[in-house]
């Protein structure tokens, strides 16, 4: 079954407290604990709270210009693997998110306390949300400086979150020493520990025995790709 069908459904029996334990209570009919705070320790599946997480932080994301595009509608749609008969199940999550007043940044401290002890699943939130963001070709600086501060709330420190952002260029337009966190007067032995590090973390492999659908999972590639270019780049830099 896809992880977006499930999400609803999936959720019940499960005690998920905060934003989106009123959000999914006020969908299902209060079959989910709507506790001010907190977290069971069985709240669900990581993939579904990681799917959630997407749908509802894409939902606050399209309205934060004053407007919604038509291009970041099929975005959340189609870049997240949203199949045809599933559509109406995520869009009553997406729509209720929108139209509430809550702002995001409950949902982002909620998130943030989940994954406390898996950063890079963090960072993959925000790498996503970029994805969301540049539907329409252009990132906006008020969905810039939205997810800048989700990842401040998400405890991601500025290398990292510049990491994130710079990966998101072509191969060939990007910074390699902001992709792998360092800088250029590093010696090569102080950047492939770096680099190990930053691979080990961002493998699809990893990422999904962490909770990452593999819906999403194309964009975690797409990081490694980043790294690995970024580290030969530096490579040969470093040799010249």
């Amino acid at each position: 079954m896809s992880i977006w069908g499930s999400l609803i459904g999936g959720m019940v029996g499960f005690s998920l407290g905060g934003p989106f334990g009123m959000l999914l209570g006020s969908l299902i009919g209060g079959k989910i604990s709507r506790a001010r705070s907190g977290i069971s320790s069985n709240f669900g599946q990581p993939q579904q709270i990681f799917a959630l997480s997407l749908i509802v932080l894409s939902a606050k994301l399209s309205k934060v210009d004053g407007q919604v595009s038509k291009a970041e509608l099929v975005a959340v749609k189609d870049k997240l693997k949203i199949p045809e008969n599933e559509i109406d199940n995520v869009g009553q999550i997406f729509n209720k998110a929108k139209q509430e007043s809550t702002g995001y940044e409950p949902y982002a401290q909620q998130i943030a306390q989940i994954y406390k002890n898996n950063p890079n699943v963090l960072e993959e939130v925000i790498n996503i949300l970029f994805y969301i963001a540049e539907a329409d070709g252009n990132v906006s600086q008020s969905e810039l400086d939205m997810i800048k501060h989700i990842g401040q709330i998400f405890g991601l420190t500025h290398a990292q979150f510049s990491s994130i952002r710079e990966s998101r260029k072509g191969s060939d337009k990007l910074n390699p020493y902001i992709v792998l966190e360092s800088k250029p007067e590093e010696d090569l032995q102080t950047i492939r520990k770096k680099y190990l590090r930053l691979s080990k973390e961002h493998h699809p492999d990893i990422l999904i025995s962490k909770g990452v659908p593999e819906e999403v999972i194309e964009e975690s590639k797409k990081k490694m790709r980043s790294i690995n270019s970024a580290w030969s780049q530096i490579q040969k830099l470093k040799t010249n």
